[in-house]
């Protein structure tokens, strides 16, 4: 990422950590004055992302999510990434048919508050990463 506002973050892959991330979205907004609506957005898509790679990347050990904010003039760049599971061979990505099938509603309400959604599973299978940008008024 490349920007003057970029902040990175990374946590526990633990619930009790997500709420650090949505205070360090917090705090990056109020460097814009974002509209409070705006804000509630996305937290709410910051916390689906996190929570998806919280609930799915280590079953069966430790590990950590990094999120990261890249606030531009134009527009605020999120990414949550995680070097987990991933996604299995083959498995495909939930689109807009089964977004609300179970497991589907997070990516649902991350794709209703973002203008633009992004989601990679890394090579061999190993790691996530969703990106989501919102653009912003001038």
């Amino acid at each position: 990422m490349t920007g003057d506002g970029a902040v990175r973050l990374t946590i526990p892959a633990k619930p009790e950590y997500i709420t650090l991330g949505r205070l360090a979205l917090t705090g990056l907004s109020r460097v814009r004055e974002l509209p409070q609506e705006t804000v509630a957005d996305l937290k709410l898509a910051l916390t689906e992302a996190c929570s998806n790679s919280v609930r799915h990347a280590y079953p069966d050990r430790d590990g950590v999510v990094e999120i990261m904010y890249d606030l531009r003039p134009d527009r605020l760049v999120i990414e949550v990434a995680d070097d987990g599971e991933g996604f299995e061979p083959g498995e495909r990505v939930p689109d807009e048919e089964d977004e609300l099938s179970e497991g589907g509603l997070g990516i649902a309400i991350i794709r209703a508050v973002a203008d633009e959604l992004e989601i990679e599973t890394g090579t061999g299978g190993r790691g996530s990463r969703l990106r989501f940008v919102k653009l912003l008024p001038s």
